[in-house]
């Protein structure tokens, strides 16, 4: 070692170094790379993609290698400072202190904690890159390996370890929630919110996203004649409940295109027009949406009536108001004519009181509870606990609500103000 030349020692202390900081840097980086990322670029048949895949398919193997020649190379690194400082500084018990702190402050320096953030920091481009190496190397230092991993595996047995069955790393729908919020720009703030819309179709029902039975418009088959054809004629929408009798007794859905194809000289008949009618598609309360879309594809309907375990009619619900509950409302417009909310000078909101709880939340960014009635005029005679009169105000959830126009005991309008800070 005398007859080396100082400069080349140096010299082989820097490339020691190195060698340290790109093992320090690996590990750190194929333990911190994104796997789904990884996979992706897999799929792409990206060739650095696939070798890092299967590096961390057998992380002992990977880890092995790592740490093996990361040890090594600390270990030379360590004797050869110890050679320079004797070199320099004569051998002594001072010379070999100097030895030991600057080579731990190096190593500690150049070859562990830079490295690592490095790696930390750009895992997805790093890990592809350096699987080429480790590849390499786990082939070379296989036996040593093998023979590393033998007391390895009797230490995990002795304790009752099991690392493959810890290493799961599937995902829950909390985990995609997460995954989702924290994407941030890299998924469009619409794209997000459908997703995050999808995972709430299993939690949300057909109560939450239906019409309700007092805002239906249905055909009474008891009518005269004319009135059938007029409402017929005026009518907005395509399918019209009918009924006999009382409204909960539904005998089919018409579809009023046919009923108004009919010849105009041709005489209106009672019984032709039961003809037209289509047997009613009926939904259990309290259905998930998720499963009654599924339903409605299994059926091939794109329309119910909602019944309780009585056999009451709730209300109607369509696959537009399942869509609208991924993608968002369709119309700005909320039962009963009005929009999501009239914006006052004051800052204040005039809603209909037959607004959906959580279409206000959702256009208006409110946040009303939804654990109990769906719509405003029921979250307010809740809170009430009398019937309700124009000009009563009531805080609900930091929001100050005023009734401004009763109607057949019902809530018609309402103003919601600006939420109350918490005291």
């Amino acid at each position: 070692m005398d007859a080396i030349p100082l400069e080349a020692l140096l010299g082989a202390l820097v490339v020691l170094l190195v060698l340290s900081g790109f093992f320090s840097g690996s590990e750190t980086s194929m333990m911190a790379v994104n796997r789904y990322r990884l996979k992706t670029l897999t799929r792409a048949g990206h060739r650095g993609a696939q070798l890092a895949e299967k590096l961390l398919a057998k992380t002992d193997t990977l880890l092995s290698t790592i740490l093996i020649g990361n040890n090594l190379v600390n270990s030379a690194a360590a004797a050869l400072v110890t050679v320079i400082t004797f070199r320099l500084f004569g051998e002594s018990e001072l010379a070999l202190t100097l030895g030991t702190l600057t080579v731990t402050f190096l190593i500690l320096v150049f070859s562990e904690v830079t490295p690592k953030v490095i790696g930390a920091s750009w895992p997805e481009r790093i890990a592809p890159v350096i699987s080429y190496p480790l590849t390499l190397l786990a082939s070379l230092l296989r036996p040593v390996i093998w023979f590393v991993n033998l007391f390895v595996q009797a230490q995990l047995r002795l304790f009752r370890l099991n690392p493959s069955a810890a290493s799961d790393r599937s995902m829950g729908v909390e985990e995609l929630r997460t995954v989702l919020a924290e994407s941030g720009s890299l998924l469009p703030s619409q794209q997000r919110s459908i997703l995050t819309n999808l995972f709430d179709l299993q939690d949300v029902t057909v109560d939450d996203a239906m019409l309700p039975r007092s805002q239906i418009e249905a055909i009474d088959i008891a009518s005269k004649p004319e009135e059938i054809l007029r409402q017929l004629s005026t009518s907005h929408h395509a399918r019209l409940p009918v009924y006999q009798d009382e409204p909960n007794n539904v005998i089919g859905m018409l579809h009023v295109r046919r009923a108004l194809a009919r010849r105009p000289d041709e005489e209106f008949d009672i019984e032709t027009f039961r003809g037209w009618l289509r047997e009613p598609y009926f939904i259990p309360s309290g259905t998930s949406l998720y499963v009654q879309l599924t339903q409605f594809q299994a059926t091939r309907q794109s329309l119910g009536l909602v019944v309780d375990e009585y056999g009451e009619l709730l209300g109607l619900v369509t696959v537009e108001d399942i869509l609208e509950e991924i993608v968002g409302e369709f119309t700005a417009v909320l039962p009963g004519g009005q929009s999501a909310g009239n914006m006052q000078p004051d800052g204040s909101y005039l809603v209909d009181g037959a607004a959906s709880l959580r279409e206000l939340n959702r256009k208006l960014k409110l946040h009303f509870p939804l654990d109990g009635p769906r719509t405003l005029n029921g979250l307010l005679l809740e809170h009430l606990e009398a019937m309700p009169e124009a000009g009563v105000s009531v805080l609900i959830a930091g929001y100050p609500v005023e009734v401004v126009q009763v109607q057949e005991r019902m809530v018609k309008t309402a103003k919601i103000g600006a939420r109350r800070p918490n005291n």
